[in-house]
C-alpha cells in the first residue's frame, strides 16, 4: 500500500460524534507512551500528522485520520498512565469500549506494546477483549531499535507468551526510527480495509 494523503479529520468523545462518512477504520490501541503517534507519523510518512508529546496520556479523545481518502486510522486514548487525572481516566474505559464494540466501520485493531518490557495486565486484557468480540487484531512491538538485533526474538517470545498468542496471531517488531516493520503494518491495514 502506498500512502499518498493523510489528514486529521476530528476528535471524538464517543460513538455519538464519530465521523459518519462510512469509511472502514483501523484502531490503534496501547499504553500511554508506547509510540502510537510515532507509528502513525511513520506509516503515513508525515512528520507531524500526530502530535508526539513528552507527556504520556496526552491523547484523551478518539482521533480520526483519513488516509488516501479511503479509510480512517483511529488513535485511541492511551491506557495505564497514572498521572492523568482520575476523572479523565475513568471516562477512557467506557469511551474505548463503546467504540470497539459498537463501531460498525471498525475492521481491526492494532495493539502496540513496548518490545523492551513484558506486556502489562491491561495489554493482556485488551487482547482478551478483542478475542471475545471476534475483532481482527495484530500486535506491534514498538521501539525495536532500542534493543540489539540478537535479542529481538527473545523479547518477541516474551510478548507472545504473555499475550497468549497463537502461531496464527500477527506480531510485528517495529521501529519508528528505522522504519523496520512499516511495510508489514501497512500490509495488515490494507488487508483489513479491503474487506469492506
Amino acid at each position: 500500500m502506498k500512502i499518498v494523503s493523510a489528514e486529521f479529520v476530528k476528535s471524538s468523545t464517543g460513538l455519538e460524534n464519530c465521523p459518519d462518512e462510512g469509511h472502514p477504520e483501523v484502531a490503534l490501541a496501547g499504553r500511554s507512551n508506547v509510540g502510537k503517534s510515532s507509528l502513525l507519523n511513520k506509516i503515513t510518512n508525515r512528520k507531524k500528522i500526530a502530535r508526539i508529546s513528552n507527556t504520556p496520556g496526552r491523547t484523551q479523545l478518539i482521533n480520526f485520520y483519513i488516509i488516501n481518502g479511503d479509510f480512517h486510522l483511529v488513535d485511541l486514548p492511551g491506557y495505564g498512565y497514572a498521572k492523568v487525572p482520575e476523572k479523565i481516566r475513568v471516562k477512557w474505559g467506557p469511551m474505548i469500549e463503546s467504540y470497539l464494540s459498537g463501531r460498525e466501520q471498525l475492521r481491526g485493531a492494532i495493539i502496540l506494546v513496548d518490545i523492551r518490557h513484558q506486556p502489562t495486565a491491561q495489554d493482556v486484557q485488551m487482547c482478551q477483549w478483542l478475542r471475545f468480540y471476534g475483532l481482527p487484531h495484530a500486535i506491534v512491538a514498538t521501539k525495536a531499535d532500542k534493543i540489539s538485533r540478537g535479542r529481538v526474538q527473545k523479547h518477541l517470545a516474551v510478548v507472545r507468551k504473555t499475550l497468549d498468542l497463537s502461531s496464527n496471531d500477527i506480531l510485528i517488531p517495529f521501529s519508528a526510527q528505522t522504519g523496520a516493520g512499516r511495510e508489514e503494518v501497512l500490509k495488515v491495514i490494507e488487508q483489513w480495509t479491503a474487506m469492506s
